[in-house]
């Protein structure tokens, strides 16, 4: 039989919390599969094992948080004559190789530098143009052993990695449609966390493309984990900004009322946390002084994965995840409407609270007016 046989790497140090991270995954799994799939899926030490050789669960697993590697192997007996037999089938012709074996049933005959050298043996018997490489071979023969069963495979596929989604509790990531702000909610999600969206629109600003545009990054984050997207409205909102707020710190108070708003979709989510794609610098509302300002509005912490990246790097996670080409596609940015070309860059609380008082912001009715899309 042909199994996947899928390996993750943080949980294996959550001590009693194991069990409960592994189920996780594996519900996560089970979700993400089509409805005309419905593999056997098991637990067993250190590995979880899907009955099926699917490419779909392929797929699948490649974009599933807590996957750090996984392989289509072939499953029998764990008796050394099948584990053997099995190991030189799927050794190449030629070339070089090595042979690694995990032996999780310590009970196993022999220990796994026996078994390496018994089947590497064997292979070279049946193989004379081939040649063992310990350090860097062409091919690796896999053989995990356990009181069941034993796997054996030569190709590995490497996942995401990080922590199954939902172990971390939930957070609302804002998103802009920029570059940024989805790779900022991917790390969210890959850290453990479920991602409720939340993105703010000018309905005369924005055209129907740019709507299409920010569900599109929705859809290919969902590829990942399910997931909300609020869409705010935020016309009536900055109007009254641009009514009251001198030019150069429009940018801080638009972020300040959004950062109001997006906590009050965290408490109606039970989110814990805001996640923003700011990166220290990028911007003028990116300085140390001005995010400070803008964080203080917020009721709950805002956590910023990005602060310290270099605009390259994000780019190339950008690609790596699927939404750079989307996130390049022209957009109208409403926080971009109607402020100075100087903005402030060390914006003062008291000043920016100041200024607020004189303004009659609608948030609650804004939220109340949200519309929610789930996606995955």
């Amino acid at each position: 039989m042909r199994v996947y046989i899928v390996h993750y790497s943080e949980i294996a140090l959550k001590g009693k919390n194991r069990g409960y991270f592994e189920k996780k995954l594996v519900n996560n799994i089970r979700s993400k599969i089509g409805k005309d799939e419905k593999p056997k899926i098991r637990r067993e030490y250190g590995r979880i094992v899907i009955e099926s050789d699917s490419p779909e669960i392929g797929e699948v697993l490649k974009k599933t948080p807590g996957v750090r590697y996984f392989a289509v192997a072939v499953k029998i007996d764990p008796h050394m004559d099948e584990i053997t037999r099995s190991a030189v089938k799927l050794a190449p012709d030629c070339g070089t190789f090595r042979v690694m074996t995990k032996r999780s049933f310590k009970e196993f005959p022999l220990n796994s530098m026996e078994v390496n050298r018994t089947v590497g043996e064997s292979i070279l018997k049946s193989k004379e143009n081939l040649k063992v490489d310990l350090e860097n071979p062409e091919k690796t023969i896999y053989i995990e052993i356990s009181s069941k069963n034993a796997y054996v495979y030569s190709e590995r596929v490497e996942g995401i990695g990080g922590l199954p989604v939902g172990v971390s509790g939930r957070v609302v990531c804002l998103l802009s449609g920029g570059i940024d702000s989805p790779v900022s909610a991917f790390m969210a999600m890959k850290r453990g966390a479920e991602a409720i969206l939340v993105h703010f629109f000018n309905s005369t600003l924005h055209s129907p493309g740019v709507r299409k545009k920010i569900h599109d990054i929705a859809r290919k984050l969902s590829e990942y984990h399910r997931l909300k997207l609020y869409m705010v409205p935020f016309k009536d909102i900055q109007l009254e900004i641009i009514r009251c707020i001198p030019s150069e710190y429009r940018m801080v108070v638009y972020r300040r009322s959004m950062m109001r708003m997006a906590s009050m979709i965290a408490d109606a989510e039970g989110a814990i946390g805001i996640f923003t794609g700011d990166n220290l610098g990028q911007v003028a509302s990116q300085t140390l002084a001005n995010m400070r300002v803008i964080y203080r509005a917020s009721d709950h912490p805002v956590f910023a994965p990005l602060i310290g990246f270099d605009k390259e790097e994000i780019v190339d996670m950008a690609r790596k995840i699927g939404t750079y080409e989307i996130s390049i596609l022209p957009y109208d940015d409403c926080c971009s409407l109607m402020v100075s070309r100087h903005p402030v860059t060390k914006a003062s609380l008291e000043e920016v609270e100041r200024m607020e008082g004189a303004c009659d912001l609608r948030e609650k009715e804004a939220v109340e007016n949200a519309e929610v899309f789930e996606y995955g």
